[in-house]
């Protein structure tokens, strides 16, 4: 088997040089360059340093096949010399060639040809390298190689920004010098050396940054590590995007809520206006409770709201796709007709009655929703019918021999103190129980005062509409729908706002426009002949001062100087009474 040409003829890559003093060299330098020529097992040739042919041997030959000149530079057609590789690319007559140089004599080059595939393969070993050096070296980790001993061999640049120190002060030093100098508490290296497999610790390291290493030994053929290769992680930077992204998740959980929230409150109603923290916190339990299937009692003043309360629990539950809403005033039909209309009858129940029958209003609100207004006026008799269907979920018409299964909801309402009039034995204890599953208490307009004014802009743009005008409240006429006490509740609000629009000529409506019974009322005065909360006691107060305040300075810095308090609570306050600096 051939060795190494370079190897055996005494020469080095690159630029070697002969040494007299070794017996090898000697044998060499015996040799003229033909010699030495003849002797490599390559295509090989000499030449000076100007390009002029010294010797070629055979096998050069054989490759050029015939030639007659006397240059390398007419030799071949292309030569180009990479000086700093000691390689050189040659063509002749569309062969290839790459040889590499190699200084024989002080003016002789010897030019030894490499087969292509073995350059290709360095090529390829080359390119291989780079990549993974480009990898190494852009990896966002720190990476951090030691010998079996903890010496540091080799360390990227990510080192620096996690440790605040230079990458080249790690090479040459060991982990124990590392731990001394205070930059690791402990070693990673060590715990890998010790168990031979995977180790990862987490530590503060020298910067104070909370970080991940993760030790992996490299093993050579006999078992035994040869390296240990450590990826280093910034936890710091990891948990602070874990914790801005939690707070994203967390507020995008949050808008979605309110969205839904919203959704909720205008997909089916236009007319619901909710401000109120009160009512937001009733609109929030009729969300909860519109698919549980348990009767609803809703308490609360005349035009106070409770049948909108009703139809939103309708709306939003799934009943809405599979049955009708049915509303029962159960004050407004007199008593002898209620039963019939509840419960329907048959044909030939009584005088007059229809020959077909008829449905009653439990049957038409099968696997939907019952409404039950004014559930405080539904005769004795009837009470013990209406338990019958909360108990058994049937009705009977009147004249009918059998039951009828229906599938209602029943939800309930009324202005009247249900648990006195049990008391007082003019309503069942045992229906008010079933009734009274789940109550709400729609407060009364002067108790949630925050929904006045969005309920007075609503109101108005629906009646501008629907009348096709263009009115306007003034400041003044605002501030007394904010504070008067509204007995009627939003009823009286809308039907007033409706009778203002329709009966005033200008535009632009003033409190001189009210109604005479609004004007003298006492109810003008903010309604403090009523007694009201503590907290409506201060709020009157609070206006009453910011009005003048607003009258008598010009910016909301004068008047936080004013009253002694901050800027950011006079806007706060303005904005939360709808009040302007005139």
């Amino acid at each position: 088997m051939i060795g190494h040409p370079f190897i055996e003829l005494g020469l080095f890559y690159p630029d070697a040089r002969f040494n007299s003093s070794t017996s090898s060299n000697l044998e060499v330098n015996s040799m003229n360059v033909t010699q030495l020529i003849n002797k490599i097992p390559l295509p090989s040739f000499a030449c000076h340093v100007d390009g002029t042919l010294v010797a070629m041997n055979e096998h050069m030959k054989d490759k050029l096949e015939n030639f007659s000149e006397t240059n390398v530079s007419h030799v071949f057609d292309s030569w180009i010399n990479d000086h700093v590789e000691s390689v050189v690319f040659a063509k002749r007559n569309g062969q290839s060639f790459i040889f590499i140089m190699c200084l024989y004599e002080k003016h002789t080059e010897l030019y030894i040809s490499v087969p292509e595939p073995l350059v290709a393969f360095l090529n390829e070993l080359k390119e291989s390298n780079r990549e993974l050096s480009t990898i190494f070296e852009n990896s966002y980790d720190g990476i951090y190689i030691t010998d079996p001993k903890g010496k540091t061999l080799k360390t990227n640049t990510a080192i620096e920004r996690i440790t605040g120190i230079p990458k080249e002060y790690y090479i040459g030093k060991t982990v124990d010098d590392l731990i001394k100098r205070g930059i690791l508490q402990t070693s990673v290296t060590h715990k890998v050396l010790e168990q031979k497999r995977r180790v990862t610790i987490n530590q503060l390291n020298y910067a104070g940054k909370d970080t991940l290493m993760t030790g992996n030994p490299v093993f050579n053929e006999e078992g035994d590590i040869e390296k240990i290769v450590t990826n280093i992680r910034d936890l710091t930077e990891l948990n602070e995007v874990h914790r801005e992204l939690k707070k994203i998740k967390d507020l995008n959980q949050q808008y979605k809520r309110e969205l839904k929230k919203l959704q909720s409150l205008t997909k089916f109603n236009q007319d619901v206006v909710i401000v109120s923290e009160k009512m937001n916190n009733i609109y929030d339990v009729v969300e909860r409770i519109a698919n549980v299937d348990v009767t609803v009692l809703i308490l609360g003043e005349t035009g106070a709201g409770k049948d909108v309360i009703a139809g939103e629990i309708y709306h939003k539950s799934d009943r809405s796709k599979t049955g009708e809403f049915i509303k029962v005033n159960c004050g407004a039909i007199p008593d002898h007709l209620l039963e019939s209309e509840l419960f329907g009858y048959e044909s030939g129940a009584f005088t007059g009655a229809n020959q077909k029958g008829k449905q009653g209003l439990f049957e038409l609100a099968h696997n939907g929703v019952i409404f039950l207004d004014e559930i405080g006026e539904l005769p004795s008799e009837l009470q013990v019918k209406l338990l019958r269907v909360l108990q058994e979920n049937e009705i009977q018409r009147i004249g009918a021999t059998k039951p009828l299964k229906v599938n209602a909801r029943v939800v309930a309402a009324t202005n009247r103190d249900l648990m006195k009039m049990v008391k007082e034995g003019r309503f069942r204890e045992d229906l008010f129980y079933r009734l009274n599953v789940i109550p709400i208490h729609v407060p009364p307009l002067r108790e949630r005062r925050d929904d006045i004014l969005p309920l007075v802009q609503h109101f108005l743009e629906k009646t501008n509409e629907k009348y096709n005008f263009k009115k306007e409240f003034n400041h003044e006429l605002n501030e007394f729908f904010y504070y008067y006490s509204w007995p009627g509740n939003v009823r009286e609000l809308a039907n007033l706002i409706e009778r203002l629009v329709l009966t005033t000529g200008n535009d632009l409506i003033t409190i001189d426009d009210l109604p005479v019974e609004y004007q003298k009322s006492e109810e003008t005065e903010f309604a403090l002949s009523d007694i009201v909360s503590l907290k409506d006691a201060v709020e009157l107060a609070e206006v009453q001062v910011l009005q003048a305040a607003c009258k008598k300075y010009r910016t909301t810095y004068e008047i936080a100087k004013a009253l002694r308090t901050s800027q950011a609570t006079i806007v706060r306050k303005l904005k939360k009474y709808n009040l302007t600096i005139e």
